[in-house]
């Protein structure tokens, strides 16, 4: 006779005898104890100080710590909803060891992440910091790259400004013949009931009409503005380059005047000539800056919104905007679109289509996949990222890196020669390639009349080119894929190009911190 098969007791309601440790309910080397290591690290005044300022009287807040933690270790494990972090935190063992056993209310988890959004992105350079001092960063080769993230809203709830004229036109069209029946309804009730008597409310077709005009109002006065910005930005990088070729030119005018001779006497008439007309065109320019200004002030007064800085195309460390396609005198042209539900998102193409989508840049080390620098755009081409990104890049480690690795997207002839002046080796295709091929490798001395572009081919071509442009595919296409189809994280929660930003940053924070994690663990 056979022994009957056994098993393990199974009771959900056996109770027990001693208390168990939290502690106990994880491995010993899981990221929750990695990340409760690391919040000594981390420098969280920033954040503290908004609760100092408050009344401390009323009901205490969450532990700000614990709060920062646990937005982190949601970002790693992909779960960015404060929905579901707050049902982690009473279903997930993992999220209630973090948490001490609490669980905070989802409204108090989005509101926490919205209030202290800057000081959050600011976690990124203490952990690439920290990244660092761990050894996983050498900035050797360093590959730039950009991905297509889906903003929090979609295309079809955008319009361009020529559909918004006439849908405008539109529905004033139908309230005009609305308000003129509601008049001829009115006079004859007021002839059977006499006139004074109380009449209904608006009439519900004319309410969500007049609701849909002004929503239309509103955003093509936002969009009207934003592209006079465009335009204002645009004319001042005129104005200043023509300032510049002015003070170049008197400058040269003024040297050749030094050494006039007979023989030199036509060559400085003609540099004089030229440095008058690039004055005269400098003086165009600017005028054409300050009334591109103004114009740009009165946009955005009349759509609500605050005075533009046409300055800001200036600083290095700005991302560049989509740029609105504008008429010369700033209006925008007829295709250009705004969303009403995310206006700072745009149509990209991504790799699945056109999206409603935001531009994520991302400069990612060779040596361990980690995040050096980070910036979101809604500009579609990715060329006008480089030099921002290059400045990112200093300004968060200290150094340029060795080698920058780019796509075709990146190549320009400014690009190239900025990276020249500056002493960056960067290697940007020329053309795009097609999968799996390589360009035939360049051989013999090179031209010496070669253009920047000419220079750049026949280093991207050579062997030693090859071999390290080769490298892009596997230093920065793999992050993405982490954090896109890993982690999930292929969709904003936040609307607004200054939020998104703030969580793109949260996402490249909990790569690089998982990256740690697991030198960590390899180290051990």
């Amino acid at each position: 006779m056979s022994k009957p098969k056994t098993f393990r007791t199974w009771n959900p309601e056996q109770t027990l005898l001693l208390p168990p440790s939290p502690v106990e309910w994880l491995p010993e080397h899981h990221l929750v104890f990695f990340l409760l290591d690391l919040a000594s690290e981390l420098d969280l005044s920033a954040i503290y100080a908004v609760y100092e300022a408050r009344d401390p009287r009323g009901v205490k807040a969450y532990e700000p710590r614990m709060m920062v933690l646990l937005l982190l270790y949601a970002y790693c494990v992909g779960i960015p909803s404060s929905r579901r972090i707050e049902r982690a935190c009473w279903e997930d063992a993992a999220f209630r060891v973090l948490t001490g056993n609490q669980q905070p209310d989802h409204s108090r988890i989005s509101d926490f992440r919205l209030v202290h959004l800057d000081a959050l992105a600011g976690l990124f350079v203490q952990v690439l910091r920290l990244c660092q001092k761990a050894g996983l960063v050498s900035l050797g080769n360093v590959a730039l790259d950009g991905t297509k993230v889906r903003a929090n809203a979609s295309k079809h709830k955008a319009m361009s400004h020529e559909r918004m004229l006439k849908s405008e036109a539109q529905l004033e069209a139908e309230i005009a013949a609305l308000l003129r029946k509601a008049e001829l309804i009115d006079a004859q009730e007021d002839a059977r009931y006499g006139k004074g008597k109380r009449g209904d409310e608006l009439p519900k077709e004319l309410q969500r009409r007049q609701d849909r005009l002004d929503a239309l109002r509103k955003a093509r006065a936002e969009l009207e503005a934003e592209a006079a910005a465009d335009h204002a930005r645009r004319r001042e990088q005129q104005a200043r380059a023509a300032e510049e070729q002015a003070t170049e030119a008197a400058a040269a005018a003024a040297d050749d005047s030094d050494k006039i001779n007979t023989e030199g006497e036509v060559s400085a008439q003609a540099l004089a000539k030229e440095a008058q007309q690039a004055e005269r065109r400098a003086k165009a320019a600017r005028g054409r800056a300050e009334l591109a200004r103004r114009l740009a002030i009165e946009k955005a007064q009349a759509a609500g919104l605050s005075n533009p800085d046409p300055l800001s195309s200036v600083d290095p460390l700005a991302m560049p905007s989509r740029n609105l396609p504008t008429t010369s005198a700033g209006d925008p042209k007829a295709k250009a679109q705004r969303n009403f539900t995310d206006p700072g998102s745009h149509i990209l193409k991504g790799g699945d289509g056109w999206i409603q989508s935001y531009n994520c840049q991302a400069a990612v080390d060779g040596d361990h996949q980690i995040i050096v620098a980070v910036g979101v755009s809604n500009q579609a081409a990715d060329q006008h990222h480089l030099l921002p990104m290059v400045e990112r890049i200093v300004a968060n480690t200290g150094q340029l890196p060795e080698k920058l690795i780019a796509d075709a997207g990146y190549c320009s002839t400014s690009n190239i020669e900025a990276s020249e002046q500056r002493g960056l080796d960067a290697y940007l295709s020329t053309s795009r390639q097609a999968h799996g091929k390589r360009p035939r490798p360049s051989r013999g001395p090179a031209p010496r009349d070669l253009d920047a572009r000419g220079r750049m081919d026949r280093k991207i071509r050579s062997k030693a080119g090859q071999a390290i442009y080769a490298l892009r595919k596997i230093i920065a296409e793999p992050v993405f894929g982490q954090i896109k189809g890993a982690r999930g994280l292929d969709r904003f929660l936040l609307r607004g190009l200054e939020k998104v930003n703030g969580e793109w940053s949260l996402m490249a924070i909990t790569h690089n911190i998982g990256k740690l994690h697991r030198a960590a663990l390899a180290a051990t």
